[in-house]
């Protein structure tokens, strides 16, 4: 499938389950490390779309750091946990192995331990070193139409996102060139046309001769550094050795076997059957809102140790207007609604556009 039509765009930043329970304060970034602008041929956007698209990689690994710093405002009495949400915060290093469509490995390393995640075929294991703990399922023959949106282990995974929106809502250009990972790499650089959207440039640094994204970087409007980035630090094109995906349980592991899950491989410590019903998009491209049936508020008995939304609730500012009542959450690149009906209006835009879906 062309990269061009993989996902809708951005989907992965709005996640609701995200959007209610993460901490705020991750550390203030910077870009990687910069180094000497290389001397490249020149190239047009047009020419990079197609190296995007006609790519071919047998198999790659590499070390990939995600940093992120979404303006996320502090929320008394939450703490960030094992889950996708945490790693909407400060600086997470990554090492990742690719090998085909079916055989993929990423570990997540930090300092309370270390979350792998392997596919190999149709097998999909998880593993946490802190508690001790596996869990493996088996993927159905074909993934389900929609699967729910994640935060992107590398830079190929959110550029698919991203180019999605490569239609007369984007603005295309090319960048400078620069080195990432120690390779000569070109700039694309995308731009949204609507000004609803909190998104300002999102920059992908696109490997000279490989066509691999090596970098993606979002900036918020205002913003003179990326709200969220993803980047090879290294990377190696050897294709790695199928000893990499095969998931041995280490002594005294405790395996949990569960169902086929029909959503795509996800982050270690995802529950599995993350269908969410209550869950429908509104608009496209850059200003896709994710709007979510809540019931009053309160989290779900199975939700564990998550958040109860009517005490994050009260945290935030009340509004209202010709479309209802609620509390207004306000981040550099996300902004929610939580209304008092029970509805969750989440997207990287303005609070108008949310204003407008919640009077629809």
């Amino acid at each position: 499938m062309s990269v061009l039509t993989s996902r809708p765009v951005l989907r992965w930043l709005v996640p609701v389950t995200a959007v209610v329970t993460v901490v705020g304060g991750g550390a203030a970034l910077g870009r990687f490390a910069a180094q000497a602008e290389p001397s490249l041929p020149p190239r047009t956007a047009a020419q990079l779309l197609v190296d995007l698209q006609t790519a071919r990689h047998d198999g790659f690994s590499g070390t990939v750091v995600q940093r992120a710093d979404l303006g996320l405002p502090p929320i008394a009495g939450l703490a960030a946990g094992d889950g996708p949400a945490d790693l909407l915060t400060g600086t997470h290093t990554l090492r990742v192995w690719h090998s085909g469509p079916d055989k993929q490995r990423v570990a997540l390393v930090d300092t309370l331990g270390e979350r792998d995640i392997v596919r190999n075929g149709r097998d999909l294991w998880t593993w946490n070193s802190r508690s001790n703990t596996a869990t493996h399922r088996t993927l159905p023959e074909e993934k389900g139409p929609d699967a729910p949106p994640e935060l992107p282990d590398t830079p190929q995974e959110a550029a698919d996102a991203a180019l999605a929106a490569v239609d007369p809502t984007t603005e295309v250009s090319v960048g400078r060139a620069a080195t990432v990972a120690g390779r000569d790499a070109y700039e694309l650089v995308l731009t949204p046309r609507d000004a609803a959207s909190l998104v300002h440039q999102v920059r992908i640094a696109i490997d000279a001769t490989e066509h691999l994204p090596l970098r993606f970087e979002v900036f918020a409007d205002g913003g003179d550094r990326p709200a969220f980035e993803v980047a090879f630090t290294q990377i190696d094109y050897a294709r790695p050795d199928d000893d990499q995906f095969r998931f041995n349980p280490p002594p005294g592991v405790k395996v949990t076997e569960e169902g086929t899950d029909r959503a795509r491989p996800a982050r270690p410590e995802k529950p599995a059957g993350d269908e969410r019903p209550d869950v429908r998009t509104v608009g496209e491209g850059w200003t896709t809102v994710v709007v979510a049936k809540v019931d009053g508020a309160s989290r779900p008995a199975d939700a564990g140790d998550g958040p109860d939304l009517d005490v994050l609730a009260k945290q935030f500012p009340a509004v209202s207007g010709d479309w209802g009542s609620g509390r207004l959450f306000r981040s550099d690149l996300v902004t929610a609604l939580l209304t008092d009906d029970g509805r969750l209006i989440a997207g990287a835009v303005t609070p108008e556009r949310l204003y407008e879906v919640a009077r629809g």
